[in-house]
């Protein structure tokens, strides 16, 4: 099994980088399976959604180069992972342009002349893996974690008929071992018996 990282995170160092890291090594626990992590900073994606991505929404124009090759990253994954710190609630600009550019009409879901949505992602697991800066009272005081599965795991996978497997919110515990890496490593070690057990 095969599995799309796709981490969003202009510093290499960062904590989300090593986090996308150590899910990736828990996916390698198995050897059968394999990873490849997608640093779209870093390969200068462009995130934004201009007259030609609209035209392609509008099925007036074929997809341009960069998110052909991204969907062909996508179709040749049996997962699809996100890794990404919460920037005001929700996740980076370039993470949400590279959606909004890449999940298009036509490839992602068929929005059809009849008003009629066919959702075309049924076959795509989804793992979402947020690095949050606050501690997860901050987060369940204000119910930010539960307006950013809204937002994402429904308002975004859900219109495409991807299924979310995996929502986490990684976050420090204050007081406790840091064992955020430990966390994302467990993630990965899991992705694949996760989604099997999910879809049976």
């Amino acid at each position: 099994m095969h599995a799309l990282i796709v981490v969003s995170h202009p510093d290499p160092n960062s904590l989300t980088h090593a986090i996308a890291a150590s899910v990736g090594e828990g996916i390698a626990c198995d050897k059968a399976n394999s990873f490849e992590i997608a640093d779209i900073a870093a390969e200068g994606f462009d995130p934004r959604f201009t007259a030609v991505d609209l035209a392609v929404h509008r099925r007036q124009a074929t997809a341009p180069g960069d998110v052909v090759a991204e969907q062909a990253r996508i179709d040749r994954a049996d997962a699809l992972v996100l890794v990404y710190p919460v920037y005001w609630w929700s996740m980076p600009g370039l993470l949400k342009g590279w959606i909004d550019r890449v999940f298009s009409n036509g490839w992602a879901y068929d929005e059809r002349a009849d008003m009629k949505l066919v959702k075309k992602l049924h076959h795509l697991p989804v793992h979402l893996v947020a690095v949050g800066g606050a501690d997860m009272r901050t987060y369940a005081r204000h119910g930010y974690f539960g307006a950013m599965k809204t937002q994402i795991d429904h308002g975004i996978f859900g219109y495409c008929g991807a299924r979310v497997v995996t929502s986490e919110l990684i976050v420090e515990q204050s007081g406790r071992e840091d064992n955020r890496l430990e966390t994302a490593r467990s993630i990965g070690c899991t992705l694949f018996s996760k989604q099997t057990s999910r879809a049976a």
